[in-house]
């Protein structure tokens, strides 16, 4: 009785063996682009392949070491530590002594301590072996500097919709997957999100489970009832998860309400916590819009408090209300200017005491000291305020810290606050 080979994963038997089978990337690899032209100049170079998953960062890699005839040892930083390094500057030891050259690998090479990634400089420097890197996160702020020095980034991009469709063109060309209905393979695609990795996987589980139903063609409904949840597309974690709420951010403080909308979908779409985003709204409301609408942060902390009754997705309409409302509320980042210039003032300063006329006398010791001599009872003065009183440690004299913007109620409080200096102004006059 014959047994069924087992096939390899979709993804490794439909990975490119030459540069012309790469899909996307012509950035990088077309004609006269830089990776183009270190494969073709016969001589390696250290460099980290910045992208996100699924852009073809290991399959670069392999096929330079294919290029030049050099052997590729491979290093996952999640899995591996000091003794993989060590194994692979013995391997290269012996390829040199044969006369061969030899690329290392590091896979996520961010997930690698300051120690770990200082280990490969020497070997880098002596030419013992050619590091390549990949990684998903900025290597500004990931690799060390000294590594960072000596190797060239190339930064890949998402695949576009043309490259995920010619994937699948080729994985149906070897029959590894049944025809797609169109609006099924439009939903494929965009569930892929430009990760070639995550499109191969998800057509290989399809392909599975339509020959298990005996199915000969995915539809789109099926297609939805087989992957489920699994269709949400977005990355909790890492650089895009921050890109994505900096968009947020930024579209809700230029005060565009369909463009701050579209970007709570796309993180509540892709799971980010309705919880973080509340309290992200909480943050943009206090920063961005303060005292020019001060409803904001009260609808804000509503719009949490909703959530937690309701939970998803009930309570997720309530965090779009808050985002919109936000978006066209009208914008003072007053008070959050006036707090760091306060805050940066405070730190530099010496400790100041509390003037005497301001500190508090419960005792009759602090009263006979005179704590509290001179005090002006606001109240107790016209219009309920106590023109000229100083209320700064002494020798500060008065401040401008909070500037209020012609924005919203920061107009009236800024009427308010000139009537109140015209009041002071004529206190200091009158005591001339």
């Amino acid at each position: 009785m014959s047994k069924t080979a087992v096939l390899p994963p979709l993804a490794e038997r439909l990975r490119p063996k030459t540069l012309g089978e790469v899909t996307g990337q012509q950035q990088l690899l077309g004609e006269g682009m830089p990776l183009r032209i270190a494969f073709e100049s016969g001589q390696p170079h250290s460099c980290i392949l910045w992208g996100p998953p699924g852009t073809g960062k290991t399959t670069i890699a392999r096929l330079m070491a294919n290029a030049f005839d050099a052997q590729f040892i491979a290093i996952s930083a999640v899995l591996g530590g000091v003794k993989d390094i060590r194994e692979a500057v013995e391997q290269a030891l012996i390829a040199q002594a044969h006369g061969r050259r030899t690329i290392v690998f590091v896979d996520e090479v961010h997930r690698f301590n300051k120690g770990q990634q200082d280990a490969f400089l020497a070997h880098v420097e002596s030419g013992l072996f050619t590091f390549i890197g990949a990684t998903t996160e900025n290597p500004s702020f990931e690799v060390n500097s000294a590594l960072l020095s000596r190797a060239a980034v190339y930064v890949l991009q998402p695949l576009g919709e043309a490259d995920l469709q010619q994937i699948v063109a080729r994985a149906q060309a070897i029959d590894a997957v049944p025809p797609l209905e169109k609006s099924a393979l439009d939903r494929l695609i965009a569930y892929a999100d430009g990760d070639a990795r995550r499109l191969l996987n998800t057509l290989e589980t399809l392909a599975v489970a339509a020959t298990k139903e005996q199915r000969a063609q995915i539809t789109d409904d099926w297609l939805l009832k087989v992957l489920g949840e699994r269709m949400r597309r977005y990355d909790k974690g890492g650089e895009q998860f921050y890109d994505t709420i900096s968009a947020l951010h930024k579209s809700v403080r230029g005060s565009d309400p369909d463009a701050a909308l579209y970007w709570l979908v796309r993180m509540l779409d892709g799971g980010a916590d309705p919880r973080y985003m509340a309290r992200r709204m909480v943050r943009m409301a206090s920063e961005d819009i303060g005292l020019a609408d001060p409803r904001a942060l009260r609808l804000a902390l509503d719009a949490a408090e909703t959530y937690e009754r309701l939970g998803t997705p009930e309570g997720e309409l309530a965090l779009a209300e808050c985002v919109v409302y936000l978006a066209i509320a009208p914008k003072s980042n007053a008070v959050y200017a006036a707090y760091n210039e306060v805050r940066a003032f405070v730190r530099k300063d010496g400790t100041r005491p509390v003037p005497m006329h301001l500190r508090n006398a419960p005792t009759r010791l602090m009263k006979d000291l005179e704590y509290g001599k001179g005090y002006r009872y606001a109240h107790d003065e016209p219009g309920g305020y106590a023109a000229g009183e100083a209320y700064l440690p002494e020798g500060m004299g008065r401040q401008n810290w909070y500037r209020p913007v012609p924005r919203g109620l920061e107009i009236k409080i800024a009427e308010k606050l000139a009537a109140l200096r015209a009041h002071d102004a004529q206190r200091d006059a009158d005591k001339e």
